[in-house]
């Protein structure tokens, strides 16, 4: 299940936050639970602190909201508290590349950004970032692979106007030397 934090504002959807991590935990499957925005971390900083902890095993930021998060602009002390409290989380840094975590933060990979020609709009790059990642993960993909897929798919989509690809992931990983 693949939570929106975006939508985490209203008192019905934090309700139904939990009411879909309970389903997926009884039927055997994950919750990913991207953070989206570092205004709605600032506004549930505590709440998504405890969903986080309580319910969610994978969980995309950025730095931003990695910092608002944990109230500290420490990006490493941060990243390593967010790893030990989830099974698998991933941090992305704009031209920095990505940082993700797995095994509840003993294992820590850099990825490195996927070089553009100019960016052009980063409308939906976290978005992308996000679906290359889980789908490396939902493929059994090692970390660095899916963070790879990631940081692929982010960069095809800040190349140009509008959030959605252009090219398909398939496509752009096997010119990469990527599999699926």
């Amino acid at each position: 299940v693949y939570l929106e934090g975006y939508l985490f504002d209203p008192a019905p959807a934090r309700a139904a936050f939990e009411a879909a991590a309970a389903a997926a935990h009884a039927a055997g499957r994950k919750v990913a639970i991207t953070l989206s925005d570092s205004f709605v971390v600032h506004r549930w900083r505590a709440e998504l602190l405890a969903f986080i902890e309580a319910s969610a095993d994978i969980v995309l930021a950025n730095e931003a909201e990695l910092a608002a998060l944990f109230e500290t602009e420490d990006f490493d002390a941060a990243a390593a508290h967010l790893g030990r409290i989830v099974d698998i989380a991933a941090v992305t840094r704009g031209a920095a590349g990505s940082v993700v975590f797995g095994n509840g933060g003993a294992e820590r990979v850099e990825v490195a950004a996927c070089p553009v020609d100019k960016v052009v709009d980063t409308t939906g790059a976290g978005d992308q970032y996000a679906a290359g990642f889980l789908l490396g993960l939902a493929r059994g993909l090692p970390l660095e692979d899916a963070g790879k897929l990631g940081s692929l798919a982010a960069a095809e989509v800040i190349a140009h106007w509008g959030p959605r690809p252009m090219t398909s992931l398939e496509a752009l990983a096997k010119e990469a030397g990527l599999r699926l």
